[in-house]
Formats: structure tokens, sequence, C-alpha cells
């Protein structure tokens, strides 16, 4: 089992910056590709970004591309992923969810183990 603790959101305005973050517990946390997704009111839930175990391959929506980061640190008692967003734009606005997959891919679908989602509202 892995648990998922998303934190860091909150309200800014359009151009500024945020910083979310995904702390994982569980033994096979490590070995997980682990992915950003979004929901905006009255929305599906969308691919943000993903990132593998290794953190050698990263993939990201076009439409975050260029302004997000997806980054992660694996140690024996600490794991997080991250998210910087930057250039934030008002339709950015959305809960995001922190996720955790044994496959990859960008369908809600590939992802096994989903955190509680945290709100990030950005204001024009």
């Amino acid at each position: 089992q892995v648990q998922l603790v998303e934190s860091g959101g909150g309200l800014v305005q359009a151009g500024g910056s945020l910083r979310l973050s995904c702390a994982a517990s569980g033994r096979t946390f490590g070995s997980r590709t682990m992915g950003w997704f979004r929901q905006a009111p009255g929305k599906e839930r969308e691919f943000v970004a993903a990132i593998t175990w290794s953190s050698y391959n990263t993939n990201y929506a076009d439409s975050v591309r260029g302004r997000f980061t997806i980054s992660r640190v694996n140690a024996k008692n600490t794991n997080t992923v991250y998210l910087q967003m930057n250039s934030l734009k008002p339709e950015d606005t959305a809960v995001y969810y922190c996720a955790a997959s044994t496959r990859g891919g960008v369908s809600t679908t590939d992802y096994d183990f989903w955190g509680q989602g945290i709100q990030v509202t950005v204001s024009s």
C-alpha cells in the first residue's frame, strides 16, 4: 500500500508561483511512477505531469510544459514528490491530486493510489 498526502496549495495571482508537495509512505514508493493530475469544476480529471522512479524520465501535459516542473526525492524515511508551478494562469485553477502507479502513463486508470487532493486557485 502507498499513502499520499498533498500540501502547498492555496491562492496566488496570475503570473505567480506555487510548489506542491506530496508526502508518500509505503514500502514500494521508490519503485513507482508518480504523477500529478488536476480537476477543475465541471471537468474531468486530467494529467499534468509524471516522473519515473529513478527520475530519469518525466512527462508533461502540453498545457503546462515549460511552466511546471516535477521532481522527487527517494529517501529511506522521507519520500516526496514536488510540482513546481511557475507563470500560473487562471486556467490552472483546480484541485490537484498526487498519484502513484506501477505502470506509468497519462490516464487516471494507470494509477493505483491517490491523495486526497489540494486546491490551487489562480486569480486574474
